[in-house]
């Protein structure tokens, strides 16, 4: 895993590194968990889901605000992520798991949403390079 947290203003942003583009998404993920809270116990179930979207940069940013939404009504922190990016047809399709730790369970700090403010999604030097904004 492979992320860094940047202040950014009033915001947090995420600057991930990977060999895959399925690895940067998921170390974007887990640069997300890391804002919100900075330890969590081994306990919660996995859950999955799937998105979808005509680019890149918009499965980054659905799969993120997906996380985002499960956290608010699953009452969760999403965190151990592991994604698979792919295109399908005309589309990009992310399948993602993530283990739901209780709220309860955890002191997390609010993260509002993900923004496109600044995002980047580039393949370089032989591996993918992100950067994300979330508004806190």
């Amino acid at each position: 895993m492979t992320f860094e947290l940047r202040d950014h203003t009033a915001d947090v942003a995420v600057a991930a590194t990977a060999d895959t583009l399925d690895g940067v998404f998921a170390d974007v993920a887990a640069g997300l968990t890391a804002a919100m809270c900075e330890s969590w116990p081994a306990d919660g179930e996995r859950f999955e889901m799937e998105e979808r979207a005509e680019g890149k940069e918009a499965l980054l940013f659905d799969y993120l605000d997906r996380l985002i939404y499960e956290r608010d009504v699953r009452e969760v922190l999403p965190v151990d992520h592991e994604c698979t990016v792919r295109r399908e047809g005309e589309e990009w399709v992310a399948e993602a798991t993530a283990r739901g730790v209780p709220l309860a369970a955890v002191h997390a700090r609010d993260v509002k949403a993900v923004t496109y403010s600044e995002m980047e999604l580039e393949r370089r030097n032989g591996g993918w390079e992100a950067y994300v904004v979330f508004d806190v």
